[in-house]
């Protein structure tokens, strides 16, 4: 039988972890961009726990919300420890996620290559419209 344990409580950090970004996190550095949780991991013990956060904006912004959230890392473990009931509120690492950043990039790159394909195409129809 396998446990479920460190999923729920995952599912539970990343649910209140949102809502804290959301709501209750006033650090300028956090609220004036966008930001999100993509994803949580805890340890089987459920001593550890790590939140992937994404960030829309610049590397310097990005840079200055992961400080104000390693800032805030104390208010965010007292609120999880109030909102989830758990034995022992476990440590949090937080990460920077750029897996949304990198596939905005690849989708980027992709609609570039159909364009300069649709181009291709024109040109090459205007080339035989030509010898005939």
């Amino acid at each position: 039988m396998s446990n479920n344990r460190p999923v729920k409580v995952a599912e539970a950090v990343k649910r209140e972890m949102g809502s804290l970004l959301m709501r209750d996190i006033k650090d300028v550095r956090v609220k004036n961009t966008v930001t999100s949780v993509t994803e949580v991991e805890v340890t089987n013990d459920l001593r550890h726990v790590t939140i992937f956060i994404s960030v829309m904006g610049t590397d310097e912004q990005k840079q200055s919300v992961m400080q104000g959230l390693e800032s805030a890392k104390g208010y965010i473990r007292s609120e999880l420890g109030k909102r989830i009931n758990l034995r022992f509120v476990p440590d949090i690492h937080l990460r920077l996620d750029e897996s949304i950043a990198k596939g905005d990039k690849i989708l980027s790159l992709m609609n570039k290559i159909k364009e300069q394909e649709v181009e291709i195409e024109t040109v090459e129809e205007d080339k035989v419209e030509v010898n005939e």
